[in-house]
């Protein structure tokens, strides 16, 4: 059934609402963390909030992510692994190694080296546009 192509009606739904199948996905990764023990839960949730102001912005992308996160927890959880080893010491350290494996979408890092081109460009250190990441 997944290589039948959609019926028009489907077509336009996700056109207007997005893609079904990553909305299937996203409430399959929140039933998944529903499951896990509350303080697991706490710490994916709070993640998971910053993940949504600063992590990769498309569906699939963000969707492979959101999984393997609630695979690391659900594994952390059954080998009762401490929050704070999976954290370390700075969550923000360990959440921007995390996001920085799911490059697709990641518009911060294409606006960093816009950003960057335009300062050297500025300063006549570089000619040379560096602004897209490809």
């Amino acid at each position: 059934m997944a290589d039948e192509p959609k019926s028009r009606y489907l077509q336009y739904l996700e056109i207007v609402t997005g893609s079904l199948e990553e909305k299937k996905r996203y409430r399959q990764y929140k039933a998944r963390i529903k499951q896990l023990p509350e303080n697991y839960r706490t710490a994916v949730e709070a993640l998971e909030r910053y993940l949504m102001h600063f992590g990769p912005a498309d569906g699939a992308g963000a969707m492979t992510m959101y999984e393997d996160l609630a695979d690391l927890f659900e594994q952390s959880a059954a080998d009762r692994t401490p929050i704070r080893d999976i954290f370390g010491d700075d969550p923000v350290e360990f959440v921007e190694a995390f996001m920085a494996n799911y490059p697709l979408g990641h518009y911060r890092t294409r606006e960093r080296n816009r950003f960057t081109s335009a300062i050297d460009r500025a300063a006549g250190e570089n000619t040379a546009r560096r602004d897209r990441t490809d």
